[in-house]
């Protein structure tokens, strides 16, 4: 060719990007190929052996025009830049893909060492994460969003990787509650709203998933969560203790301790979250957007890792039996096996009486439509902290879900996995009041609710 040579480079599977992406992409390890472009060495640069001696090395590098040093090639590969991550997590069942990914050993598979470390509550996992005391973090989706947005803690960009599960979380009353008659959300309500004294509910983080269910749960029985009950926040173990002793009414947080509190006789399931949205989005891995931008080969390892520990858990019962054994341990959730296997399972009951095989139980990877990290997901968060109050005026709903969802981290990480992807990053559903979220006109969502702030 005239005035350059050609190389053969092999770039990352099933990814689009432009020129400038392509070459900060790059991939010694893929199947495919892709010709590159570069210029001839000037005279004055090194000989044509030394030249392409370059071809394997960073020294290649130099090469490359200044503007497109970035991801994989900002190492010169797309080896792991850190090959120890510390992810935080909370003792909560929806933990068990952070963990299992290290005990199953997923991570070696992808050139990393995931270390999971166990956190006392959501506050303590946003201020390392902030801080960058840990590296990513097993953690509620809506805490992420509000780092975001500068609500519930300081404001930093952050980055959403993958959803961890789906449903799984529930609403736990008092069995004081059910002495007084209240057996299900229209009770409370009427109990509630005869005033005869305070009711306190409580949620495990001021911008989190469990708030949002419980007061979306509230609002439909037509109780405002902020008016006519007083709410406070419970790091998830402490919730049982608490209850116990007469600190609140009700709580919402992740299993197992709602089935903690059925079997030490305090309290019952009113409802589950999968009955206020089927296959809800719950835990997501989330770090910040410096972490990322420092480490993309190491952020695609670390979800590729926890995509595969997901889908080994979901694919039988005696993994899913295993990873309760698991986690179980001193070290991460620290209860009784039997606890957090029930509902694991499937196996529901409530504690007055009724049992069944929920199947729309927690969920890691139901065929890789738990894991995308849809836009519509991180969006319906975003309506709700505008219902509540919680941000004063409507951002940019879709722009925000778009940069901290890294979409474009997660297909590497599939791709890395063999994991299929959706046609859509948005979806659909229907919630417990008939209201249907699909991510279209978010704005006129958030303003559409009858009980809001």
């Amino acid at each position: 060719m005239r005035n350059g040579r050609r190389f053969a480079f092999q770039p990352l599977a099933e990814i689009e990007m432009n020129h400038e992406d392509k070459l900060s992409n790059l991939s010694a390890t893929s199947v495919a190929t892709e010709t590159v472009e570069l210029p001839a060495p000037a005279a004055t640069g090194p000989s044509r052996r030394d030249f392409l001696q370059l071809a394997g090395g960073a020294a290649l590098m130099s090469m490359v025009p200044p503007g497109v040093r970035s991801g994989a090639w900002a190492a010169g590969s797309d080896a792991p830049e850190k090959k120890e991550v510390r992810i935080g997590f909370i003792p909560l069942t929806d933990c068990s893909s952070v963990v299992m990914a290290a005990v199953q050993k997923f991570d070696e598979k992808y050139g990393i060492k995931i270390i999971p470390t166990k956190e006392a509550s959501w506050a303590s996992v946003r201020d390392k994460l902030v801080n960058g005391e840990l590296d990513a973090a097993h953690v509620l989706y809506g805490l992420v969003y509000g780092v975001q947005l500068g609500i519930g803690g300081p404001k930093k960009d952050m980055s959403v990787l993958m959803s961890l599960n789906h449903n799984g979380q529930a609403i736990t009353l008092s069995n004081k509650l059910k002495d007084a008659g209240v057996t299900d959300g229209a009770s409370l309500a009427k109990k509630v709203l005869s005033k005869d004294r305070e009711y306190i509910f409580a949620q495990t983080f001021p911008t989190g998933t469990h708030a949002m269910w419980l007061y979306y749960w509230l609002a439909a029985q037509g109780i405002n969560p902020f008016k006519d009950v007083k709410n406070i926040t419970v790091p998830p173990p402490q919730m049982v203790a608490n209850m116990r002793v007469g600190n609140m009414d009700g709580f919402c947080v992740g299993e197992p301790w709602n089935n903690r509190a059925i079997m030490d006789k305090i309290g019952f399931t009113a409802v589950t979250t999968q009955d206020i949205w089927v296959d809800h989005p719950e835990k997501v891995l989330g770090t910040t957007a410096d972490w990322v931008a420092k480490h993309p080969n190491t952020a695609r390892a670390m979800t590729a890792a926890i995509i595969e520990a997901g889908k080994w858990i979901d694919a039988s019962l005696v993994n899913r039996r295993t990873t309760a054994e698991t986690v179980a341990q001193k070290a991460y959730i620290n209860t009784d096996m039997d606890v957090i296997l029930e509902r694991m399972l499937g196996r529901y009951s409530n504690g007055l009486g009724k049992s069944w095989d929920d199947k729309n139980h927690m969920k890691f990877f139901n065929d890789g439509a738990v894991n995308f990290p849809y836009l519509s997901d991180a969006m319906w968060f975003l309506t709700q902290h505008k219902r509540w109050g919680l941000i004063k005026d409507d951002p940019d709903y879709l722009a925000v879900a778009k940069k901290v969802n890294r979409i474009d981290i997660y297909r590497q990480a599939a791709t890395a996995a063999g994991v299929s992807l959706p046609k859509s990053d948005m979806r659909s559903h229907k919630l417990i009041d008939g209201v249907v979220w699909d991510g279209k006109d978010p704005k006129k969502y958030a303003a559409s609710f009858k009980v809001r702030a």
